[in-house]
């Protein structure tokens, strides 16, 4: 049978709140549980008993960055289960994803080399203890930024890489199409997670019955929904289109979303040179898709008239009495990191289109398209 997957949510409209009633909560629809919230943090940065000798001591002013250099790779925290994001290639057996190449952008950065990466797969309630424990550098996967986990995490969430919301899917005969529709369904969601406490609080206000049909993971959830034991599954967009590319199933998801998810990395606090190295290599990403600037074309960027554009390249740049001089952005990055980063991975546009456009989401009219064409990735400039 042939898999048919319709999107609709994403390419409406730039805004990702269907539902203005959840707008006074704090919302975090990925896959973890609420229990991951209310995580305390411990009272230091030392690893647990047992890890090795590249666990960090997280100051303020410094650490991480030597030490990534020292050991000449980075850790990074990912996912390895959630196709487009962050996944095991069948063919190759490397991890790769969306998620991931954020991760190489990262080592292309800071060692000049993409590969140089050890992505160290996560579970959600494993996120932020492993964070805080120093055993990764960097957390990339599907984790969204809340004021309970800036605050309470021991972590520093950087910029949005990609604006999620809660959906929802159905099968592409299932007669419904609005929330409405979903009166006295069963609807499947993961149990002990943000999602659950979004759907009851959404369906409460509009005054919608439903059944909660609970399961512990994602991997119990799937095929319980594909045997029709549930309507209606709920979960952020991204993930539901992930599960959907995967399934004979023909699919849709519908365009109600009824939650803010901005994903993004985040570091452990304390270390403002190491947040500033990964918040400024990923809008790199960014500023280089608005730029015009591709893995492909980079090279004759090296020539540009635009002294914002050398700088950003790590080229010299003439001053006012017509000397050159490379600037330096003060990150404690060579001059060409960027311009590694561009080489060697990709723009924003090239990361998505080859990680999530194989699963159905596109760019266009969405919130993860340029501001210039209506969304969200907007970042500082480059000077």
């Amino acid at each position: 049978m042939t898999r048919k997957v319709t999107i609709t949510g994403w390419q409406r409209a730039a805004g990702v709140v269907a539902i203005l009633a959840l707008a006074a909560s704090a919302c975090s629809g990925d896959d973890d549980s609420t229990a991951t919230d209310s995580t305390t943090a411990p009272d230091s940065t030392t690893a647990p008993e047992g890890t090795t000798a590249d666990t960090v001591e997280v100051t303020q002013g410094g650490g991480v960055l030597a030490a990534v250099q020292s050991r000449d790779v980075v850790n990074c925290g990912g996912n390895n289960g959630l196709a487009g994001f962050g996944s095991v290639d069948a063919a190759t057996g490397e991890a790769a994803g969306f998620d991931i190449d954020f991760c190489r952008a990262l080592a292309a950065a800071v060692l000049g080399d993409a590969t140089k990466v050890d992505i160290k797969p996560l579970e959600a309630a494993e996120r932020f203890p492993t964070l805080q424990s120093g055993e990764i550098d960097v957390l990339i996967r599907n984790t969204t930024w809340t004021a309970s986990r800036d605050g309470g995490e021991q972590a520093t969430f950087l910029h949005t890489n990609f604006y999620d919301g809660q959906g929802f899917m159905v099968a592409a005969d299932s007669g419904i199409a609005s929330l409405e529709d979903m009166a006295n369904a069963t609807i499947c969601v993961q149990t002990g997670t943000t999602t659950l406490t979004n759907l009851n609080a959404v369906f409460a206000d509009q005054g919608i019955p439903f059944t909660p049909l609970e399961f512990a993971s994602n991997d119990e959830l799937n095929p319980a929904f594909q045997a029709g034991q549930c309507e209606v599954w709920t979960s952020d967009a991204s993930q539901l289109a992930s599960f959907a590319a995967g399934m004979d199933l023909e699919t849709t998801i519908l365009p109600n979303i009824i939650s803010k998810e901005p994903l993004g990395p985040a570091v452990a606090d304390g270390d403002s040179q190491w947040a500033q190295i990964v918040d400024w290599t990923t809008m790199a990403t960014i500023q280089a898709w608005e730029w015009g600037i591709t893995s492909e074309n980079v090279d004759t960027f090296l020539t540009s008239e635009d002294s914002s554009i050398l700088t950003f390249l790590g080229q010299p740049v003439k001053d006012a009495d017509g000397n050159e001089a490379v600037k330096d952005l003060g990150l404690g990055l060579d001059a060409d990191a960027f311009y590694r980063v561009i080489k060697q991975v990709g723009n924003y546009e090239e990361i998505f289109e080859r990680n999530l456009t194989p699963i159905g989401l596109t760019l266009a009219g969405s919130p993860n398209d340029l501001w210039t064409n209506g969304g969200l990735m907007y970042n500082p400039p480059f000077r």
